[in-house]
């Protein structure tokens, strides 16, 4: 088992955002959170990457629990030590990039603490074999990019730390369908060549479709774990995030 969630707590003041979370993925899967805004999706993942409680203005704090990720607790250490030592990185909600730099730099900036200067050569190359667009676009400013442009940005700029596992946080938002196939079509490319991905998404169906697992949050709580088949098929969850 590469990560493993056990009874994590979370609160933001006095309000208890998650209620002991459980949950599991296994090296090589593809598992996805689904579930309505506020449920608690983002807040995992930003736990998980250290985000919480290291970003003041969150003022979030881990009440209880444990991140296992291998034989190590993540709750011990820092964010950058999440990325550099244990190989997670993560794609925030929004992007994120940095506007005011060229495509290469937002790219390069995700190799600060990487001492492997072939293999980032050879990551460079990868990125800009699976996204095109970014290698046609490397002198451009991060801010002139489309929004799909800025997603395959920030995605590349994930890939750039050589990790093992990828946060992923709504990367369908504000993009046209065409688009959101094309960045699911990428994921599972990415997920073929060895990166074990955990998603958060809106687009239940497309989560769905893409995961091989998923875990479905109210208010904090999972109510629901399985196969993506036996979630697409369950009633509860195809009347609430599947239209049907």
């Amino acid at each position: 088992m590469l990560l493993e969630v056990k009874d994590l707590q979370v609160s933001y003041g006095n309000i208890q955002a998650l209620h002991g979370i459980s949950f599991s993925v296994d090296e090589g899967e593809i598992v996805t959170l689904i579930g309505a805004n506020g449920a608690g999706k983002s807040t995992i993942l930003m736990t998980i990457s250290r985000q919480i409680p290291h970003v003041a203005e969150l003022g979030g704090k881990v009440t209880g629990g444990s991140i296992m990720y291998e034989d190590e607790d993540l709750l011990q250490y820092r964010p950058d030590q999440v990325v550099s030592q244990f190989g997670i990185s993560q794609v925030p909600e929004g992007r994120r990039i940095f506007g005011n730099l060229s495509v290469l730099e937002n790219l390069k900036l995700a190799t600060y603490s990487r001492k492997d200067k072939a293999q980032v050569q050879k990551d460079l190359r990868r990125v800009f074999d699976i996204f095109p667009r970014l290698e046609e676009r490397k002198h451009q400013r991060g801010e002139t990019l489309s929004g799909g442009e800025q997603q395959m940005l920030a995605m590349g700029r994930a890939l750039m730390t050589h990790g093992r596992l990828m946060l992923l946080d709504e990367p369908s938002m504000g993009l046209a369908p065409v688009l959101v196939r094309d960045i699911f079509d990428t994921l599972k490319e990415i997920n073929a060549q060895g990166t074990t991905i955990l998603l958060v998404e809106q687009n239940a169906n497309m989560a769905l479709k893409l995961a091989n697992r998923g875990y479905v949050l109210e208010t904090g709580d999972i109510v629901l774990e399985g196969t993506s088949a036996e979630l697409a098929t369950n009633p509860e969850v195809k009347k609430a995030y599947l239209g049907g």
